[in-house]
């Protein structure tokens, strides 16, 4: 593989750094060029996502009480115009965690999604109000976990009881393991059956990724230790027992924002920023370098335009988005 410095230009960063996307000039900056929090460009960047493009288009369409559309349907009938997945949305986009709007939509979604009880995130609430325990799922916990970790809520007790149901509930089965039949194992055959859900295992570990290394607890680093030997034994998109054959052809198609799919460069992006280097991450990393075009910039293949409050970027066309996660990858792995 190439050297760090051959997959990256003046042109590109140049055109990452254009004011259009100001989430991507933002990651740019502290990502690719290394620039502090404090540092007046990059304090800038941040106040402009909050005014200019998709972030403040999403908040347009807020109601009062913090949610999008109708209140009690957060999940399934608004499934990627509902109140999940825009949150979802704006952790991606950078929004700052501080603005009454983002707030609001948070204490929503710990009111409404998660269960009180077992600290999980579910798709649907009580008739008394939390998230129903029968309906919690995996790759929703993490994703809800990740984006209240990114918007500022790591040490709320709300978010570390969910960081608890992740590393006490979630399994790395391999199609070998008889499924215990307690809760929630039993609820959900399609998130916990004798192999795990894929997505499950990557949301999951997304979340425990986002948590600082200094906060890491025993449960979450052995917790953490168990999803990336899950990843890497699947060769991160093949069948581990047949490692001739892609677990799922869509996983190759490179997307963005992924809800609660995945594809091999958000797994990629997860597994370097915990700083794994594993020969088993090479085949997936030489598919994301065979996507890099004549310009040095990669496509959008993968969308779920159209189902948005506002679109995220053009199918088939340059990605910026794309583009920085693929360098930030590389960087990683073999800057």
């Amino acid at each position: 593989m190439k050297k760090f410095d051959e997959f990256i230009s003046d042109d590109i960063i140049n055109w990452l750094l254009e004011e259009d996307n100001p989430p991507v000039k933002y990651y740019t900056l502290v990502d690719l060029l290394g620039k502090t929090f404090d540092d007046e460009e990059v304090t800038t960047a941040k106040e402009q996502i909050m005014k200019t493009g998709a972030v403040p288009k999403i908040l347009s369409k807020q109601e009062p009480g913090g949610y999008w559309g109708i209140q009690n349907d957060f999940y399934v009938r608004s499934k990627y115009k509902g109140t999940v997945w825009n949150l979802i949305i704006l952790a991606e986009l950078g929004a700052d965690g501080e603005d009454s709007s983002i707030k609001k939509t948070c204490e929503f979604i710990f009111k409404k999604s998660q269960d009180p009880t077992s600290g999980g995130f579910s798709y649907a609430s009580t008739t008394a109000g939390g998230g129903a325990p029968g309906k919690v799922l995996p790759c929703l916990t993490g994703n809800m976990i990740w984006s209240l970790i990114r918007l500022g809520y790591l040490d709320d007790p709300r978010v570390q009881k969910g960081i608890q149901w992740i590393t006490k509930y979630q399994r790395f089965d391999d199609g070998e393991q008889n499924l215990p039949k307690d809760w929630p194992y039993k609820a959900h055959k399609a998130c916990f059956s004798k192999h795990s859900c894929h997505m499950g295992v990557v949301k999951t570990l997304k979340a425990l990724a986002e948590i600082p290394r200094n906060k890491r607890t025993p449960n979450v680093k052995n917790t953490i230790n168990q999803a990336v030997e899950y990843l890497l034994i699947h060769h991160i998109y093949k069948r581990s027992h047949d490692l001739s054959k892609k677990s799922k052809p869509g996983w190759l198609r490179l997307g963005f924002p992924l809800m609660y799919q995945t594809d091999i460069l958000e797994i990629l992006d997860i597994l370097t920023r915990l700083g794994v280097k594993d020969e088993r991450m090479q085949d997936a990393m030489d598919i994301v370098v065979s996507k890099q075009d004549d310009q040095g910039r990669w496509i959008l293949e993968n969308t779920f335009n159209g189902r948005f409050i506002t679109n995220i970027e053009t199918k088939g066309k340059p990605s910026k988005w794309i583009t920085i996660n693929a360098i930030r990858v590389l960087k990683k792995y073999n800057g």
